[in-house]
């Protein structure tokens, strides 16, 4: 049945790996884990047997969260603690039985790391792992975020994004990272309380700060403002956190990193490892799961 579901997606071919590397032919597939790259799609995959067709495209694994300041949340080859490796691996294993299955939305706004820590989850759980955008951008032949935008209009784009969402909430095992406006429809909301989803909640003081250190150009509604890049970012970030502060408050439990930042005892949040905040979401995830059955 998930199978089936997982085809009507109609997202870009995804080759599957086996443990060894290689790339699995056409038939029952073994459960597994690996990370993926084709063009813009990164997934983390571990599905149970589906029919899949081999396809010759260019894999990358690598099977290895990393270490990175959260003021970056770039993949590079840091190497995350060991006491924090032990950690996420530990709490993955208690909230496992809870989860079932049900897939885990990451929302917050642009720059919260949803990416990144989706990505760390989705390994130490062994999950597939989707960014929404991403899947957006596939669906209109490769346009990016910021085309579509141009092109097309916002209307356009969050139509697509709820489409998205739709199919994605017939699936189990994902964690899926959202784009940070995809919580101003209702809509989106019936989809993603099929699973259970997470509120980044970051100052937006730190949002403007790796913003503008990477650059705007992909962030087609930071695009209106004046002055220099950090001020203008800083103001427009501040005004829609404003309007969808109140959307955010849906997701089922929120992951505040000044709240990490302060039971860890560091002065900023940039000092946070992107796996401290993996943590941190396993525990309110866990945390809301218990609730929900009544046992807390």
């Amino acid at each position: 049945m998930e199978s089936k579901a997982i085809q009507r997606l109609q997202f870009p071919a995804m080759v599957y790996s086996d443990k060894g590397g290689r790339t699995v032919p056409s038939g029952s597939l073994n459960m597994s884990c690996g990370f993926m790259e084709h063009k813009k799609l990164r997934v983390f995959v571990s599905v149970p047997s589906v029919k899949i067709q081999q396809r010759k495209l260019p894999l990358k694994i690598a099977c290895s969260y990393n270490k990175v300041p959260a003021s970056t949340l770039k993949s590079e080859s840091f190497k995350t603690p060991l006491s924090e490796e032990l950690i996420l691996k530990s709490k993955s294993k208690e909230v496992e039985p809870y989860l079932s299955g049900r897939c885990i939305y990451l929302v917050g706004m642009m720059g919260s790391g949803k990416t990144t820590v989706g990505k760390i989850l989705s390994q130490v759980l062994c999950y597939s792992f989707f960014d929404s955008d991403t899947l957006i951008e596939e669906e209109v032949d490769g346009t990016s975020v910021a085309d579509i935008f141009k092109h097309y209009g916002e209307t356009f784009f969050r139509d697509k994004e709820t489409e998205v969402l739709r199919k994605l909430s017939m699936t189990h095992r994902h964690v899926i990272s959202t784009g940070g406006g995809a919580v101003v429809r209702p809509i989106n909301w019936k989809y993603m309380h099929k699973g259970v989803s997470i509120w980044l909640d970051v100052p937006v003081e730190a949002l403007a700060q790796r913003i503008t250190a990477v650059g705007t150009n992909s962030r087609p509604l930071l695009h209106s403002e004046v002055g220099d890049a950090y001020t203008k970012t800083f103001m427009r970030l501040s005004s829609l956190f404003e309007e969808r502060s109140q959307a955010y408050a849906n997701a089922n439990a929120k992951v505040s990193l000044e709240n990490i930042a302060a039971k860890l005892g560091r002065k900023d949040v940039s000092d946070l490892t992107p796996t401290a905040i993996a943590i941190e979401a396993l525990e309110q995830i866990l945390g809301f799961l218990k609730s929900e059955d009544g046992y807390c």
